[in-house]
């Protein structure tokens, strides 16, 4: 049996959801849980580009298998048009398995997103990524405003979960505050897991 671990599974095309990925990841290590980072590969319109099975660089591609095993999961993508990206839609379309077996009911959940324009859809695409985890029986967690980041942010961050403003030019890094409710959201998130795997007497 595999240790307990956060899965941090996310979509990146710029670096900025990496970036994000990796500050929740610091977060979920703060509470002494293992994070376990997992992107997916782009899709194509063309039926046949195919991706190597192992990216150039970054992250391993996910597995069912690192979703099934997970103990709590934190989703990310980039906005597009309001809603997360393809490749990340098509991972999870690829979930019923999991679904008929209920494999992920009652595992804490949680997401994430970046966008270059602030109001370029931010909090649609968060409630587009949970409407799978809903379908999944997770257990949703967003951030509250106990953080003072989230009152404090001129920039990203949300109660639906954390984001970033990418700018324009998609090359501004994350702030302070961005960094902040990353890793408060991952440290969240572990604490939850660790609390509902808890043996209760």
């Amino acid at each position: 049996m595999t240790e307990p671990y956060i899965l941090v599974l996310y979509y990146s095309r710029h670096g900025a959801t990496a970036e994000m990925a990796k500050q929740i990841a610091r977060g979920v290590e703060m509470t002494g849980m293992e994070a376990r980072l997992r992107t997916v590969p782009a899709v194509s319109t063309e039926c046949e580009a195919v991706a190597p099975s192992i990216p150039d660089a970054g992250a391993l591609y996910a597995t069912l298998e690192d979703l099934k095993n997970c103990t709590g999961l934190a989703l990310g993508s980039p906005t597009r048009f309001g809603n997360m990206a393809a490749p990340l839609k098509y991972f999870l379309d690829g979930t019923s398995s999991l679904w008929l077996t209920g494999e992920l009911v009652g595992k804490p959940a949680g997401v994430f997103t970046s966008t270059s324009s602030l109001h370029g859809g931010q909090e649609s695409t968060l409630l587009s990524m949970l409407l799978p985890l809903l379908h999944h029986g997770m257990l949703v967690l967003g951030l509250p405003y106990s953080e003072n980041a989230l009152l404090e942010t001129r920039g990203g961050g949300t109660p639906y979960g954390p984001s970033h403003h990418a700018g324009a030019d998609g090359k501004r890094s994350l702030d302070e505050h961005e960094i902040a409710l990353c890793r408060a959201f991952g440290q969240r998130l572990a604490s939850t897991a660790q609390q509902l795997e808890a043996p209760r007497g």
